[in-house]
């Protein structure tokens, strides 16, 4: 297959695994930490959450570094990113240790520090997508110029993959510790985890030569943009995309579907947790969303796969269609049988499909947006994941009931994404289909040359 024979021939760069090695580190330390929090808030058995608990749980993950991001994106220009990995998962260690000691007080979820947590949990994620940011831009310095393209498919796959060891360890921390030990204690050791996790990933990091991920004395020489230059360039980029339909029409679409995605995955949550099992029946509902997420992970792996021979077969914008469309189908049966084997097997579909469209609209991003504006194109598509994700979990608190367990609803959010697929598929006939497969050719003499060099 094509994503193993490039990781074959990256795999053989020195740079590029010690890379590789940090970023799986840090992202499988980041899910212990994210299924720590989730636990402690939402896991409790004193605590029946609803849909305004995931929302500000989502919130303080997805919004803030969302919102900073654009102003202090442009340290990693002028800071060495060795050091930044360093010194940013030393603070995460530090942070994991007060999140455990802070969790080891039964009270308090009664008392003021709570916002401490809160505040505690918001520095880390904000933190690891600033380390993610860092560990992209020195991705080129690690690899040939030839191999970037290879390099940007195979590193999105390796982020999940690290997630999900890290939840794995995480959840099977708390099913074996919380058989011997009170539940916030065992919250209390899932952070001590993640904050071993974060100092063997400094150990991984220094293991990098000082300056060999950049920036570069040019890079580093580049001037320091005021607020004002950054929104600017917000607005700037915009405009720009008004030029550029293919990739302006991708990011809507992918916003519209962001929002019934979350939904879905926020209902189904809610399932789990107060549906299929008495609020008391912790382990239980943990142990069914953990099934359901791991199989909404491998469908997020399985896309890289999948993805490069469907589009150049079907071409990017029937690509795109046939994922809404399908994704919608899938909302509806199995999705909308509400048992674990069918909403497990619409987790790994639905999963795929996600990432899968999200490829897809990174390449029309990449193919179509300049140079010197791909910067602020994607921090406003980061903006929009993330902001749609927490819009969604909102939306499912005002419509959804307490417990998620609305058919009509499930089935409402697959015609939604149909529809949307079919207004996709309207808004971009009258531009083509060769518009959107820019970047996409395939070129089998240059894939040999690319399989002789390893």
């Amino acid at each position: 297959m094509e994503f193993f024979h490039g990781l074959k021939r990256l795999w053989r760069h020195r740079l590029f695994r010690r890379l590789v090695a940090v970023r799986i580190g840090t992202q499988a330390s980041d899910g212990i930490l994210q299924v720590g929090m989730a636990a402690y808030v939402l896991f409790s058995p004193q605590q029946q959450p609803d849909a305004g608990s995931i929302a500000l749980v989502l919130a303080i993950t997805l919004l803030p570094f969302s919102i900073v991001g654009p102003f202090v994106s442009f340290t990693l220009d002028h800071f060495n990113r060795r050091q930044v990995a360093v010194i940013t998962d030393v603070i995460r260690v530090l942070i994991s240790l007060m999140l455990a000691g802070l969790v080891l007080n039964p009270g308090l979820r009664e008392s003021w520090t709570m916002w401490l947590f809160y505040g505690g949990v918001l520095v880390a994620m904000s933190l690891n997508r600033y380390l993610m940011a860092g560990l992209s831009a020195a991705l080129p310095h690690t690899v040939d110029k030839d191999e970037y393209l290879i390099a940007s498919s195979v590193m999105p796959t390796i982020g999940p993959a690290g997630v999900l060891i890290g939840a794995a360890i995480a959840t099977g921390i708390r099913f074996g510790a919380s058989t011997r030990m009170e539940t916030y204690q065992a919250d209390a050791l899932i952070f001590l985890t993640a904050a071993i996790g974060f100092l063997t990933t400094v150990g991984l990091a220094l293991a990098i030569p000082a300056r060999a991920l950049g920036p570069d004395r040019e890079e580093a020489s580049a001037p320091v943009p005021k607020p004002r230059d950054v929104l600017d360039g917000l607005v700037g980029a915009v405009g720009h995309l008004r030029e550029r339909r293919p990739a302006a029409i991708g990011l809507v679409t992918i916003g519209a579907q962001r929002i019934l995605y979350g939904m879905t995955q926020v209902a189904t949550i809610l399932l789990f947790r107060n549906w299929f099992h008495e609020v008391e029946n912790v382990e239980a509902a943990m142990a069914d969303i953990a099934l359901w997420a791991g199989a909404t992970g491998a469908g997020f792996i399985a896309s890289a796969v999948a993805v490069p021979p469907l589009a150049r077969r079907l071409g990017v914008r029937r690509t795109m269609v046939l994922l809404l469309v399908g994704a919608g189908v899938l909302q509806i049966v199995p999705g909308s049988i509400f048992t674990l084997p069918t909403l497990v097997a619409a987790g790994f579909g639905l999963g795929l499909g996600s990432q899968a469209l999200k490829i897809c609209v990174d390449t029309l991003v990449q193919a179509h947006v300049e140079g010197n504006f791909k910067g602020r194109v994607f921090t406003l598509y980061d903006m929009i994941f993330n902001a749609c994700f927490v819009l969604a979990a909102c939306l499912v608190a005002l419509i959804f009931p307490h417990d998620g367990h609305t058919l009509v609803g499930f089935v409402g959010l697959g015609g939604l994404l149909i529809a949307v697929g079919v207004g996709f598929s309207l808004r971009t006939r009258v531009i083509g289909s060769v518009a959107f497969d820019r970047g996409t050719e395939f070129d089998p003499h240059h894939q040999h040359t690319a399989r002789a060099r390893t």
